[in-house]
Parts: C-alpha cells; sequence; structure tokens
C-alpha cells in the first residue's frame, strides 16, 4: 500500500506508543484520526504538532467499552477524515493481575478495549473500507504464560488469534498484520531507569523502542503480499518465553 494520501485511525493515539504511530504515519504522507480517551490535552497538542509540520489530523474521543462506541469511532472518524483507509488498534489497559483476583468486572474492563474493540472496530472498518489494512498492537508476551499478568494475556493471545482469522476473512481487499512489542517504554510516572531494571535480559540487547515498533507498522502497510502475520519489535526477547522476565 502506498502511504502517501491515506487516512488511518489510531486508537490511543494520543500518548506513548500511539503518539509515535501517529508521529510516524503522518511523516510519510498520511493523515491521521487520533482517538483519545481521556487524554484531550494530549490529543490536542499532538494535533497542533501534526498540522504545524504540514500534515492533516483529527481528534475523535470515545470509550471502547461498547459496541455502539466502536461504530460510532469509525463512523465520525470516516466522517471528519473523509474516508479511513487504515485502522491501527492500539488502544489498551494493562493490569497485573493473577487467577485468584480475577473477577466478572474485571475481565470485562480488560477485554473491552484489548480485544472487543478491536474486533468490533475492525468489523466496521471493513463495512465502509473497500480496500485497506488493519494493525493490531499486540504484546511479546503472546508467546509465553504470564499467571502474573492472567487477564490481559488472554485477551492479547485472543486478539493473536483473531489478526489470522480476520486476514482470511478480509482477504483479498483488506490485509491484517499484527505488530508485538516488548518493555519499550517505562510505566507513568517511572523513568529509563525504571525499564532498564525490569527488562531483564534481551537476547540483541537493544529491546526495541517506539520508534522501531512504527517502523515495523510502516512495513506492514507497504507490503502487498503480507497478511496474517506478526512482527516482534523486543529483540528476540519473546524466544525466551516467561523463563527470564
Amino acid at each position: 500500500m502506498e502511504i502517501r494520501g491515506r487516512t488511518a485511525l489510531v486508537t490511543g493515539g494520543a500518548v506513548r506508543l500511539g503518539r509515535a504511530l501517529c508521529l510516524a504515519l503522518s511523516r510519510q504522507g498520511c493523515a491521521v484520526v487520533v482517538h483519545y480517551r481521556h487524554s484531550r490535552e494530549e490529543a490536542a497538542a499532538l494535533i497542533g504538532e501534526i498540522e504545524e509540520a504540514d500534515g492533516r489530523a483529527w481528534a475523535v474521543q470515545a470509550d471502547l467499552a461498547s459496541e455502539a462506541a466502536c461504530t460510532g469511532l469509525i463512523r465520525e472518524a470516516a466522517a471528519r477524515a473523509g474516508r479511513l483507509d487504515i485502522l491501527v488498534n492500539n488502544a489498551s489497559v494493562f493490569r497485573r493481575e493473577r487467577l485468584a483476583d480475577t473477577t466478572e468486572a474485571g475481565l470485562l474492563r480488560m477485554f473491552w478495549p484489548t480485544l472487543f474493540a478491536p474486533v468490533l472496530l475492525t468489523r466496521a472498518f471493513a463495512e465502509q473500507a473497500r480496500e485497506g489494512h488493519v494493525i493490531n498492537l499486540l504484546d511479546r508476551r503472546i508467546t509465553a504464560h504470564d499467571p502474573d499478568c492472567l487477564p490481559y494475556h488472554l485477551a492479547k493471545k485472543a486478539l493473536a488469534e483473531f489478526t489470522a482469522t480476520a486476514a482470511l476473512d478480509l482477504a483479498p481487499a483488506i490485509a491484517v498484520n499484527g505488530v508485538a512489542p516488548g518493555a519499550m517504554l517505562p510505566p507513568p510516572g517511572e523513568g529509563e531507569a525504571y525499564l532498564r531494571e525490569h527488562r531483564g535480559r534481551v537476547p540483541m540487547e537493544d529491546g526495541g523502542s517506539p520508534a522501531a515498533a512504527a517502523d515495523a507498522v510502516l512495513y506492514l502497510l507497504r507490503s502487498t503480499a503480507m497478511t496474517g502475520q506478526i512482527l516482534y519489535v523486543d529483540g528476540g526477547k519473546h524466544l525466551l518465553g516467561a523463563a527470564d522476565e
């Protein structure tokens, strides 16, 4: 796919990895719809940065906790931008929670933004796009078994399975691929020292960065012969499974 001249919707695009993805797409000549839930000020600042560099961008707020919210986001994003060619399912939540602490409410809080919303957004996107590309942001943990993050772990594993299934269902008009980053950003309020301390062993030493994850997204978008694929951007850490956290 030629990225220049296309329009992308990036969920959770106002902050952290989503912000890096929006900037990378914009720099390639792609107009960007920045979805946010609570990060209104960050979204506005990002829009200003993109427009200052002569890019085109819009911000759309939605709480992705219902089918109506997901279909409404696609509808509003397409109306604001005129069209949608690319959907990047980046928004998710992360919480450490073991089986003993898992509840129905907790599962729903995790599964809605991390799994249910990407599925419903992809369906709505496919209904209005004659051709295009969907990118699902996963997690290198999908190759392991992590009892400390059970709901999150299950949701991301399921999203990886959805990536392959949707790739078959939507071909040849729409390609569906995934990018699975490792730990490349510290938690809010922490710095790079925290990340170095908690990242553990990484075979390639370089565990990746938001820029590297964005490069993987751009690579997949440019491909005309890849669908159902997952690119790991983690310095090979997924090869260690859960043995070296």
